[in-house]
């Protein structure tokens, strides 16, 4: 959550402390926005859920919007972190494709109420903070498009360019399925069996 204390004014100075603070307020706005939605929750309501007064609470964030900022910035930081600890050089395309895929899914599993939470509620950011969010957003996309286009210049992939972008995109799609679709797909599969059904559909597109 680095990055986005940069954009949102806090009162108080020691960073270590905002990055805590803010890491807590987000769990707590994220159980009652997917209770009760965004715009149905008051920053009453999340500061009592905080355990925190109005007016401590205002020395962290300055607007409700601001919180859904910060939960949105952390689900993508969130993934990023574990993503690029998955991916190693010494690994061939092929087998950094199905690490990446594996770990993106499954740290979706972990954060499905943000996840929910960030394809229901991302139109309601202001504009400028949307459009960063939707880079971040990209910037997930390019990480799989990145090791697909490897693996098409060492000829373990069998598809252009172009197609790389597309199916970079639906392993993100793909991804956030297990959340938003959780009420269907969970019924028929584990978390396992998801992942390697979709891993197998995925690599055999690409060959």
């Amino acid at each position: 959550m680095a990055k986005s204390k940069t954009r949102i004014a806090s009162n108080v100075k020691d960073k270590e402390l905002i990055n805590t603070r803010r890491g807590e307020l987000v769990n707590a706005a994220v159980k009652l926005f997917v209770k009760k939605g965004f715009h149905k929750t008051t920053v009453r309501e999340i500061a009592k859920e905080f355990g925190m007064s109005m007016g401590a609470l205002y020395d962290y964030i300055r607007t409700k919007e601001d919180i859904l900022f910060l939960v949105c910035d952390h689900i993508h930081q969130s993934v990023r972190n574990k993503l690029e600890r998955s991916l190693s050089s010494e690994k061939d395309a092929r087998e950094n494709l199905k690490n990446a895929i594996r770990d993106y899914f499954t740290i979706i599993d972990e954060i499905q109420d943000y996840t929910l939470l960030l394809y229901q509620e991302t139109k309601s950011l202001k504009h400028k903070d949307r459009n960063y969010i939707l880079s971040k957003e990209m910037e997930l996309t390019n990480m799989f498009e990145n090791i697909i286009a490897q693996g098409i210049k060492d000829k373990t992939f069998k598809i252009s360019r172009r197609t790389a972008k597309i199916v970079a995109n639906n392993i993100m799609v793909e991804g956030q399925m297990w959340s938003f679709r959780r009420w269907e797909i969970q019924k028929n599969y584990s978390l396992r069996s998801y992942i390697n059904t979709q891993t197998e559909l995925i690599l055999n597109s690409l060959t």
